[in-house]
């Protein structure tokens, strides 16, 4: 059986391309996103756990620039994807002290 690739297209121009401009706002909001968590702090009960989603974060954010500077730009937006992952997973279930909407997937104060 052939299978075909189905697009849909609502209208909008095709996101296709990771471009430096992309990369350096993805690289903007992962680099505020780290700096707040520091800023604001971790759970003091669970305070190793925030420790090493940070971490973890860090590590991917440090990879993506190893990636731009490559030349794999796919690769770099794949870990600065990842980074901001562990970042949100630590802002919603509380890890971090943070309740900024625009940088993480929590509820404003």
């Amino acid at each position: 059986m052939n299978k075909k690739l189905i697009r849909i297209n609502f209208g909008a121009k095709m996101n296709n391309e990771v471009t430096t401009e992309k990369l350096d706002n993805y690289f903007d909001v992962s680099n505020r996103a780290i700096k707040m968590v520091e800023e604001k702090g971790f759970d003091k009960s669970r305070i190793d756990q925030a420790k090493d989603f940070l971490d973890m974060a860090k590590r991917y954010n440090s990879d993506a620039y190893h990636f731009r500077e490559k030349g794999d730009y796919v690769l770099a937006f794949a870990a600065l994807n990842y980074a901001h992952g562990w970042l949100d997973a630590g802002a919603r279930i509380g890890l971090f002290l943070v309740k900024d909407s625009t940088l993480f997937t929590v509820d404003d104060e």
